[in-house]
Parts: C-alpha cells; structure tokens; sequence
C-alpha cells in the first residue's frame, strides 16, 4: 500500500513524498533508514481500489482455512517460527484475498501484535470462535495441536454442508428443467394450436377449455402476479433482516414440520461441537458458552445459550438451565449433567454430537428421499394435463372434421 509523507531531513529541510509498504510501522522505519524524521504520514486511498473490489466478491471457502490451519500447523510443529510459516503459506495460497490477509497477519505479528488478535480482524475468513480458540493455544502453549483441531472442526462443518447441497441438487435441477419445459410448451406450442382451433371453431374438451383460460389469465395478469409475488418477497425478506424479524423467522424455522427437527438437530450439534472444542483447548465454561453464542446461526437458539449463559455466571451450572428450556433436547441436558457430575464434559458433548449429527443426516436423507417422488408426480400431472388437453383438442377436432 502507499502512503504519502511529510518529514524533515537531517539538516532541517521539509520533504514531501509517496513511499510503498505494508504497513504505517514499516513505512516511517523505511523511512527512518534514509534519514526523515517523519511529521505526518497518511494512507494513500485510491479511487479504484482493485483488492477491496475482489475482496468484496471473492468468498474464501472453508477448505482453504482448513488447509491453511494444517500447513500451518505442520510448519510450527517443524520448528519455523510463525512470521516464516506466514511468508511461506502467503506463497502457496491461490486466493488473492485469503493471501492479502495473511500479508496483513504476518505484518501485525511483526508489530507485536499476538496471532490471535491479528486474526480477529479479518472475521470474514476466521470466525471470532477460531480466534479465541487460537488465543486460547497461544496461552496453553499448545498452539500447533488447536490448529489441527480447527482444521477438524471446519472440514467436518464444511462436509456436511457440501452433502446437503449435493442431495438438494437433483430435486432443483428437476424444478428448473420442468418449468422451462411447461414454459415454452404455454408461451411458443400451445398458442399454435389455440389459434388453429379458434380458426376450425370446434368444440373443444374441458381440460383444453381450462388450459385457455389459464394461458390467457396469465398473458393479461401474469406481470402483475409476478410483481405482486417480488414485492411479498422482497417485504419478508427486509422484515427478516431487521431484529425481531430474524428472531421470529428462526424460531418458525425451529417449528417446522420435518424442516424444524433437522435445523435444530444441526444447530445443537453444532454447538455441542463447538462447546466441546474450546474445553478442549481450554477455555473457562463462561468463555465457551460466550464463543458459543457468537457462533450460533439461530437467533433463538442463541437467545437460550445467552439465558444459560447467564445462569452459568449466576452458579446455576450448565445442565439444571438447559432442561428449563424447550429448545434444548431431553439427550442434550441428560448428558450434560452426566458430564459434569463426572468432570468428562468435552467426551459427553462430542457423543451428543454425533448422536445428534446422525439423527439430523437421517431425517435429512428421507425428507430428500420423500421430496424427489413428490416432485417427480406433481410434474408428471403438470406436464400431463398440459399434453392431454393438447391431444385431446386435436382427437375432438379431428373428429368433428370427419362428420
């Protein structure tokens, strides 16, 4: 980045420059080298930044932090120390954002600023969780082994999601394919066959009757239903984005037939992770309920974290407040308090967990399952009435012909 100065030589004289660096540390020590004593030093801001643009739109995906987590890791466990590991790993990342953040880690590291703090400030690519799981190595010494354990964390999270997205592919693909297909049938075929009807002046059958008026309702008001439709969207969507909206569309969410289950089996297993993890690494239960609730998705579940939470804090333990709470599954609370009865928290969180990532990729697979069949008829009847009143006007006209 540039910076623009004005500084004053040894003997006395006032210049005025541009000088390229990494950082406002580094620039004035560069510049202390070539005798200025600098008197003010500003960052240059150009119009056009192309880094914040690609930034901006460059997403970092959570494979990359979980490669850069075990490089990492490997590096620091090899001896290197951590400025060196950064140097090396900036070199091997591909994504231009991923590598300007890490530029900008290792030259805070060099400024005395710890790992954990120079994290912090890029939330986009490591979460508040993760660095104060890193704080938290940093202070235990164990700083190579919480990576990896990051790294574990992540790739499980990431895999998850990447399966649900590939079981939901087929049904949308199908959707898409089906509603372009009925589409050109509605707007190109059938407005053929209407006006050559219209011409012969047949009797046509009910369904092709139904079928006519349907087209000519939506080639009159299809634009206004259309719009309609994007306004009601677009009002749920700006009401979802406030407080009160977001909290209520994720408590509905939770209360869903089928959907509701596996959001809240995903989230508390997500949690229970997450809890499990910075016990590990060390955390007082305060702070990991704290990280915990920052890392929740569902403002409602967070709401019940945060009221634990604060029994916590008021000595009421972790158990005995989650079973005066709905949201928290009978499973959950049962072994919680084994847990802490047995002092094996971070071991009863990891089986709940997985107990709970089990049960939510099983229901998530039959809701699939059940999806696909359902799809599949209710596009066979679309797509069949649509040729049935086509065929059959052409059956009824041909016959009156032949009379």
């Amino acid at each position: 980045m540039d910076f623009v100065y004005t500084a004053y030589t040894e003997d006395k004289k006032i210049v005025k420059g541009k000088v390229s660096s990494i950082s406002e540390e580094a620039a004035t020590e560069l510049l202390s080298y070539g005798g200025y004593r600098v008197i003010n030093l500003k960052k240059v801001a150009p119009l056009f930044d192309k880094e914040k643009l690609i930034a901006r739109f460059s997403r970092i995906k959570p494979p990359e932090i979980v490669m850069f987590s075990r490089q990492l890791a490997l590096l620091l466990e090899s001896g290197t120390d951590i400025v060196t590991s950064l140097d090396l790993l900036q070199d091997q990342i591909a994504n231009q954002t991923l590598r300007r953040i890490i530029s900008e880690v290792a030259s805070d590291i060099r400024g005395g600023s710890p790992l954990s703090k120079a994290l912090s400030k890029h939330p986009r690519a490591f979460s508040p969780m993760y660095s104060q799981a890193i704080a938290a190595g940093e202070q235990g010494g164990n700083l190579e082994v919480v990576l990896r354990q990051m790294a574990e964390y992540l790739e499980r999270g990431a895999t998850t999601e990447k399966k649900i997205k590939g079981a939901l592919t087929y049904p949308f693909i199908v959707v898409l394919v089906a509603v372009i297909v009925v589409a050109i049938l509605m707007t190109f075929v059938f407005p053929s066959f209407v006006s050559f009807y219209a011409q012969v002046g047949a009797d046509l059958p009910i369904a092709t009757r139904m079928l006519i008026g349907i087209t000519d309702w939506f080639s009159h008001y299809g634009l206004y239903l259309i719009i309609v439709i994007l306004a009601v969207i677009g009002l749920i969507y700006v009401y979802i984005k406030t407080p009160a909206g977001k909290y209520r569309w994720h408590k509905m969410m939770l209360r869903l037939p089928v959907i509701g289950r596996i959001v809240r089996l995903s989230e508390l297993s997500r949690s229970c992770r997450t809890m499990s993890l910075l016990i590990r690494v060390g955390l007082p239960l305060p702070e990991v309920l704290a990280a915990t609730v920052r890392g929740t998705t569902n403002k409602a579940v967070e709401e019940s974290l945060s009221e634990v939470q604060q029994a916590l804090i008021r000595g009421e333990g972790l158990a005995q407040p989650m079973s005066q709470r709905d949201i928290f599954l009978p499973l959950m609370t049962q072994m919680v308090k084994v847990g802490e009865e047995t002092g094996n928290l971070e071991n009863t969180l990891v089986t709940v967990a997985e107990s709970f990532e089990t049960e939510a990729n099983d229901k998530t697979n039959a809701a699939i399952g059940l999806i696909q069949p359902v799809i599949t008829v209710f596009l066979g009847l679309v797509i069949g009435f649509v040729v049935l009143a086509m065929l059959s006007a052409m059956y009824s006209v041909y016959g009156q012909l032949n009379i």
